[in-house]
């Protein structure tokens, strides 16, 4: 039987055949792909010619496209649609990758050969991308272990390999210990206050299960209504414990030992490349550059954010005394802030939803796409998909083929929880050929039922436009190598072009193009939208200092391995601060907090923060231009376009004609 992963599918136009793909393909697939790329590898080490960039630099960037491919499909099936056959898959091919590139990063000869253009670079006569390119390349084997010894080289490996093992079964606790949770209510009752739209999402869950009555569970679209809106405080208050008890149970998929392991094993590797600490490591290849950089950024905001988030919380604590609560607790903070928004602004997540069809929401952001870059979006029923709720849609520019999107939008027992854009395939050039992107964008909203569309709060409005922010990321790419391409840029800059594209959900003119009632057809009134806007800071400084806490606890855990101990404790200690209700004995944030430990922010959660300051000051050109002024648009495609060719700050300095200001996030967030 042919194993379809190993048919070749980079032409242009050709897409992942999905509905071919069996689990049992992954490994054979995975073993002769990287069998094929170390062949390629082998014929850059055995190559007799004197070392080039082009022999050497660019035959390694273009090396192993296919097992890319492959992987992409992999572990992108084991975010969105996994099952436990694929997990174990993971478990067994995680680590051969991680060896596979050990193998590549610790070869004598070929670094040899790396480190000789490196160092004879003034004899090339190399573009700004290629300088770029030869430097990543060199620094990234470095930073492998290629200068190690052989015992320390070894080690290295080991760590890396056990490093991958541990992340991916990080995730799979948090999913499990999600969805092994429900609560299941038949009095109707004890479901006080939240709305009928809601109810009926219950009931759909229910039924589901074969239950009478309503069940909640501890995913997003499930969870947070019944912690914004549930009158029932005792209600808020399990919920809140149960999703704050995940993988911190002390059972099978409890997480703090291997966040312990983890951090312990992360330490040894930055210390074995002569670093202090992880942190350390990680940061010296991003904007920021130290971590005294990183805290004193968090440091000031911190001071900026604290009175502000003081104020917002004593009036939620105003509301909760009228209510007889001497004391607010976390659980009941989306209460009573949702409470207050609607008596501040007279609205309400679910009187704004049915303004918010999701379809139209998408159709919005595909407009935005069109008047900003000129972008066309065709759905396809051709392509091939790995679930029937996936859509996929062809893109184009001038009726080019720009790159294929794939959109997968509603919570399944096979997804994690949250929002993400990832690739299938990155943009690149190669023998004439621009290769084009294939893109996902992944979410959890509310799925329809059988009388209502999917409607969206206000909220997952701005997710949709963040996670497309970063999809445009991807599908204008312009370069020519794959590893610069896209997103493939600083951490600290990734999340820019997301919440640049957040923006435009508070534009009055523009927002009006798409809040319109499913049933009546009515556009949301203009008392409404400018509530929204006025809105928007509502609870900033309260959210600005979670978001602190956060990133202080990564950095933490990325600086400090051997203080960690009790994973509770440490975690109380390091947010200090940051704050403002009594600490809960029995949750802790950190066994779920998957952004650090099995996402790609280990070091790097303070990147939103300083990513807003970016995306504050671009939007401020924009708004000062007029926010579709097609020169500023294309100013801002160059930066698009460029991925990871050039320092981000260089980057942002050409197309800003200056640093970015803090102020500009300070204005914006506070007045």
């Amino acid at each position: 039987m042919s194993n379809p992963l190993l048919q070749p599918f980079q032409t242009i136009h050709s897409s992942a055949p999905f509905s071919e793909i069996k689990e049992e393909h992954f490994l054979p697939a995975f073993r002769e792909l990287i069998k094929v790329s170390e062949k390629e590898i082998d014929a850059i080490v055995n190559n007799e010619a004197e070392p080039t960039f082009e022999n050497v630099i660019e035959a390694l960037s273009y090396s192993g496209q296919q097992l890319d491919v492959v992987s992409g499909i992999f572990f992108n099936l084991n975010s969105a649609e996994t099952n436990d056959e694929i997990q174990k898959i993971a478990q067994e091919v995680s680590p051969l990758l991680t060896e596979y590139s050990a193998r590549i990063s610790q070869n004598e000869v070929l670094f040899e050969k790396i480190k000789k253009v490196y160092d004879e670079q003034d004899k090339y006569q190399l573009s700004g991308e290629q300088q770029m390119l030869l430097s990543e390349t060199y620094k990234g084997f470095v930073r492998s272990g290629a200068l190690l010894n052989g015992e320390d080289k070894e080690r290295f490996k080991e760590i890396s390999i056990e490093l991958s093992k541990k992340s991916l079964q990080f995730g799979q606790n948090v999913l499990a210990e999600t969805n092994n949770y429900f609560r299941h209510i038949t009095d109707k009752k004890e479901l006080k206050g939240l709305p009928e739209a809601i109810l009926e999402q219950y009931r759909e869950e229910a039924k589901s299960r074969g239950l009478e009555g309503y069940v909640i569970t501890l995913h997003i679209p499930s969870y947070l209504p019944a912690m914004t809106y549930a009158e029932n405080r005792e209600l808020r208050k399990e919920l809140a414990d149960a999703y704050g008890k995940k993988s911190f149970n002390n059972n099978e998929f409890d997480n703090q030992e291997l966040i312990r392991e983890m951090v312990s094993l992360k330490q040894e590797k930055a210390k074995l490349l002569g670093y202090s600490n992880y942190s350390e490591f990680v940061l010296e290849e991003r904007m920021a550059k130290s971590p005294d950089q990183v805290l004193n950024f968090l440091n000031e905001l911190m001071e900026k954010a604290r009175p502000y988030a003081e104020k917002e919380i004593a009036e939620l604590q105003e509301m909760a005394k009228a209510d007889g609560i001497d004391q607010m607790h976390s659980y009941d903070h989306s209460y009573y802030a949702e409470k207050l928004r609607k008596k501040k602004f007279d609205i309400d997540d679910e009187e704004l939803k049915p303004y918010f069809q999701l379809e139209k929401v998408e159709e919005a952001v595909f407009t935005l796409a069109k008047k900003l870059f000129g972008l066309e979006f065709k759905e396809s029923l051709e392509i091939q998909k790995y679930h029937e709720e996936v859509k996929t849609y062809e893109i184009f520019e001038n009726s080019q083929f720009k790159a294929l999107l794939y959109t997968d939008y509603f919570p399944r027992k096979g997804k994690r929880a949250g929002a993400w854009m990832t690739s299938f395939r990155n943009q690149y050039r190669q023998n004439g050929e621009n290769i084009r992107p294939h893109i996902s964008v992944v979410c959890n909203f509310s799925k329809p039922s059988a009388d209502t569309p999917s409607l969206l709060t206000f909220q997952e409005v701005t997710t949709l436009f963040h996670e497309f922010g970063h999809a445009l990321h991807g599908i204008l790419a312009d370069t020519t190598y794959p590893n610069l391409s896209g997103t493939n840029v600083k951490w600290d800059f990734v999340e820019l072009p997301s919440q640049f594209l957040e923006n435009f959900c508070y534009e009055p003119d523009f927002l009006k193009t798409f809040a319109i009632h499913y049933k009546t057809r009515e556009t949301l009134p203009d008392d409404k939208i400018q509530k929204i806007s006025d809105s928007k800071n509502f609870m900033e400084g309260y959210q600005t200092l979670r978001q602190i806490g956060l990133g202080k606890l990564d950095m933490a855990y990325h600086s400090t391995a051997d203080k960690i101990g009790d994973v509770k404790t440490f975690e109380v200690k390091e947010t200090e601060g940051t704050s403002l209700y009594p600490a809960n004995p029995d949750t802790a944030t950190s066994p779920s907090f998957s952004h650090i430990f099995q996402g790609g922010y280990s070091a790097g959660y303070y990147s939103y923060k300083w990513a807003e300051v970016l995306d504050a000051d671009a939007f401020q050109y924009f708004k000062e231009n007029g926010i579709f002024n097609p020169e500023t648009a294309a100013r801002y495609r160059r930066l698009l376009a460029a991925g990871g060719t050039k320092d981000p700050m260089e980057l942002y300095k050409e197309f800003r004609g200056s640093e970015p200001k803090v102020e500009s996030l300070l204005k914006r967030a506070f007045g």
